[in-house]
């Protein structure tokens, strides 16, 4: 049972974080809001295999997520 709740809070946090970063991706290129979900997790996964921009607990959280995992996280939305 806790380890589903943390699980729960683990998934919200990827959410959040997912967010934030296509944010900051419309922040850099308008026409991004255009893009295929495929495409936008593609890029997320690229920056997440780089580790641009994101810290240690960040990484920690999105580096075991495949692309597919990133479209439906960001389809959920």
């Amino acid at each position: 049972m806790l380890e589903d709740k943390r699980g729960d809070l683990d998934a919200e946090k990827q959410k959040r974080l997912l967010q934030r970063m296509v944010n900051d991706l419309t922040r850099e290129s308008a026409d991004i809001y255009y893009q295929p979900t495929s495409e936008i997790a593609r890029i997320i996964k690229a920056q997440v295999d780089a580790a641009e921009g994101l810290n240690a607990d960040e990484l920690t959280l999105l580096r075991n997520l495949t692309q597919r995992d990133i479209e439906v996280l960001l389809s959920l939305h």
